[in-house]
């Protein structure tokens, strides 16, 4: 069973930048598809961006794509997300989450799930 640990949420002005970590207890991390998550008080958890398990196939959600970018360092056991030109809309707690297929863009698709990381954007 894999165990995800997020990191790198803060508080930030907006235009700023944060860059997260999900960082993966298994070596057969490599194997699995990444996705990041995120979800604001009273709203459903929303898609992110996705990586296969070769660092390929990053589909981005419109609310992101441009300016939030998904990588992996296989040999860490480490997915990224940075995050720039950040915005108040962006406040949320953000989750990265680990499948065994390809990347996903259903919360329920994915099997394992970090316990999240607060990010607040401030105007």
């Amino acid at each position: 069973q894999v165990q995800l640990v997020e990191s790198g949420g803060g508080l930030v002005q907006a235009g700023g930048s944060l860059r997260l970590s999900c960082a993966a207890s298994e070596r057969t991390f490599s194997n699995y598809a990444v996705g990041w998550f995120r979800q604001a008080p009273g709203k459903e958890r929303e898609f992110v961006a996705g990586i296969n398990r070769n660092g390929g196939a990053t589909p981005y959600t419109d609310s992101t794509k441009g300016r939030f970018t998904v990588s992996r360092d296989n040999a860490k056991l480490t997915v990224y997300l940075q995050m720039n030109s950040l915005k108040p809309e962006d406040t949320a707690v953000y989750y990265c989450a680990a499948r065994n297929w390809g990347t996903a863009s259903r919360y329920y698709e994915y099997h394992y799930w970090g316990q999240g990381t607060q990010v607040t954007v401030s105007s």
